[in-house]
């Protein structure tokens, strides 16, 4: 499983001329999923991504001192199966390494429910969707999170 965790001011993502998922201040979270990807690499990511400190504390200093539950702040998770590209041979992408839909969508919904029970606000893209993010990048702080199936 990869996260690409981009700390946001704001982000929205739209489908069909639709906002279908915004939030303010929190973290925006492309996933992608692998094809042996399980319930273990769900529940890493969802601890990982929760408990990750990329905020600053609240004396304002630039330390990175708290996480997204600490500032109760939002997420906008979206599916990202590219995030599996293997750009090493040829001009075009290999996807091989992306979870079959069926299986991608059941673990990326079971990646949203797990956050949501965590009482934050959790928005989400759509599933196979083509879609447009926008993305107030805040910082930058952009890091990618990546759980192997052992």
């Amino acid at each position: 499983m990869r996260v690409v965790v981009q700390r946001v001011k704001s982000s929205q993502v739209t489908v069909n001329g639709e906002i279908i998922g915004k939030i303010g201040r929190g973290l925006n979270l492309l996933v992608g999923i692998a094809d042996t990807d399980t319930d273990a690499e769900i529940d890493w990511m969802v601890r990982k991504c929760l408990e990750l400190r990329v905020f600053p504390g609240d004396e304002g200093t630039e330390r990175w001192q708290k996480s997204v539950q600490e500032i109760n702040g939002e997420l906008l998770v979206i599916s990202q199966f590219t995030l599996y590209g293997d750009c090493r041979k040829g001009r075009r992408p290999s996807f091989d390494r992306s979870a079959a839909p069926k299986i991608a969508s059941d673990l990326y919904n079971s990646f949203i429910a797990k956050l949501r029970s965590y009482d934050l606000l959790v928005e989400t893209g759509q599933f196979g969707a083509m879609m447009q993010v926008s993305i107030e990048n805040d910082g930058p702080v952009t890091l990618v999170l990546e759980r192997e199936a052992s």
